[in-house]
């Protein structure tokens, strides 16, 4: 099949060639029919069979830019580590060298079809108040045989070697699929004594225990069973592509899925689109690119990561079970004691359903009651947990309140002691102390939603990764958060 794919799409290339030109020709303002509706007409279908037969390759970033302490600062993603299946990027913030020392965050993107850019509007929401490191995943039909396997013990390894080159202090954000492995991560180090073990652990809408208000994503997991699976959505990577002969579960298949299960919105954006470029409506029509874009670019799954993580964490349910094992090692939960945990579930998350992120609470039994959290946000599906206006307006903060709260200088400062030296892959300034937060507040309100972000929170796709980040975060609502946290870190300073 993937064979047939590769085929058919090489086949439209000329195709796609025509209809590009022919829309090219229909839109240049020097062409006086780009002005009538017939001529926006031809443009309009031109562009709809263009795209919807293109093959998207992965986004770029797009950040280029963030507020910090009310000043805009240049940013730029570089590769600070490069691994074969994953580079880490940081966003490097043009900051004063005297500046203090902000958080540091390790995001661990999903790997389950899209690339880490989903989490674009995430890290625009962290960027004014941390040092921001993200897993960007590489396209498993771009990997060479040569470089080996990848299933979810190597996913674990690299979660736990990212840690090691970030050193001790970093808190680390699992975001959907990776909250399984990154509970792994935490207990494996836990385990070994790391000192690089995190200092706080986000889970944020995580399959955890999937026996907890199961999905219909659940359910058809238990229901066709491992072998199905094999048999069904594991393929070969066809030539020419570097991981030729690879074994994969490919982005493509997993798009249609997407498509299938909510066949007839897609067919109403799609039309909508349409006629936006016949009206002229250019607004309309660049959310939708915006929006698709990201959607459409999809990338491949190594067969033994994907296979593996459907078997253990949606069939066997081995982590809520205590029977989930790292390299041969049966890992305990209740091993994690330092490291503070904070887990955000959405009110109408019909991914992963309410509860089962709350899991990981009961199951790192041994956290002090002080340092555990977990906060359900009202009127959010699964893509309201980690983007949009409520993510930024009420979920960022609580996330970047709970790092300042439980950092190593914190927890030096609450017992009297030194804070722990922090190793960090580049050279940080020394840091004052810094004035603990407030504890986090019980309700913030949020400011109007845009219309078309409620439009998409309200749609949710009801898919893994189907909901796709808007834009970058407006200047008014990333100030209200900012000032928020602010005010409470002026109020706790005044007391103290």
């Amino acid at each position: 099949m993937y064979e047939l794919y590769e085929w058919n799409h090489a086949v439209l290339a000329p195709f796609r060639a025509v209809a590009d030109a022919t829309r090219t020709f229909y839109q240049n303002p020097l062409n006086p029919l780009s002005q009538t509706e017939m001529g926006r007409t031809v443009a309009a279908m031109a562009e709809l069979f263009e795209r919807t037969t293109r093959v998207y390759g992965k986004p770029e970033w797009l950040i280029h830019d963030t507020l910090v302490d009310g000043l805009r600062v240049p940013v730029v993603d570089r590769t600070v580590l490069a691994k074969p299946f994953a580079n880490l990027v940081h966003f490097e913030r043009a900051l004063p060298p005297e500046r203090k020392r902000d958080p540091r965050f390790l995001i661990v993107a999903p790997m389950s079809g899209h690339y880490a850019t989903l989490l674009r509007g995430t890290v625009e929401a962290l960027l004014p108040y941390g040092e921001i490191y993200i897993t960007d995943w590489i396209d498993a039909r771009l990997v060479p045989l040569a470089a080996g396997r990848f299933d979810l013990d190597d996913y674990v390894d690299y979660v736990i070697e990212m840690l090691h080159f970030l050193g001790p202090d970093t808190h680390v954000i699992g975001v959907c699929q990776p909250a399984v492995p990154v509970m792994m991560a935490a207990a494996r180090m836990a385990h070994d004594e790391d000192p690089a073990a995190p200092a706080s652990m986000t889970l944020m809408g995580g399959p955890i225990d999937t026996r907890v208000n199961p999905t219909a994503v659940n359910k058809l997991a238990e229901s066709k069973g491992i072998d199905w699976f094999r048999d069904n959505v594991v393929m070969k990577v066809p030539f020419p592509h570097p991981g030729f002969m690879r074994d994969v579960y490919p982005g493509f298949l997993q798009l249609t899925g997407f498509m299938s299960m909510n066949l007839d919105r897609h067919l109403i954006a799609h039309k909508d689109f349409f006629w936006h470029l016949v009206k002229n409506d250019g607004d309309s029509a660049e959310k939708h690119r915006t929006f698709y874009d990201e959607y459409n670019a999809v990338m491949d799954l190594t067969a033994e990561f994907y296979l593996q993580t459907v078997e253990e964490v949606f069939i066997k349910h081995s982590l809520p079970r205590g029977e989930i094992t790292h390299r041969g090692l049966k890992l305990d939960m209740g091993k994690i004691t330092k490291t503070a945990l904070l887990t955000v579930e959405g009110e109408n998350d019909d991914i992963s359903g309410v509860g089962q992120t709350r899991a990981a609470q009961t199951l790192c039994r041994n956290i002090p009651d002080d340092m555990r959290v977990h906060y359900l946000q009202p009127k959010v599906g699964h893509y309201g947990v980690f983007n949009g206006s409520r993510f930024r307006a009420e979920i960022a903060p609580r996330i970047v309140d709970f790092a300042l709260t439980h950092g190593l200088e914190a927890r030096a400062r609450r017992v009297g002691a030194s804070p722990a030296p922090s190793a960090s892959a580049e050279a940080a300034p020394s840091s004052d102390d810094v004035p603990g937060p407030a504890p986090i507040a019980e309700a913030i309100l949020a400011p109007p939603a845009d219309p078309i972000e409620e439009a998409a929170e309200a749609a949710e796709m009801r898919a893994a990764e189907l909901d796709l980040p808007h834009g970058p975060a407006d200047e008014e609502t990333t100030t209200k958060g900012a000032s928020g946290l602010m005010k409470a870190l002026r109020k706790v300073k005044r007391k103290g």
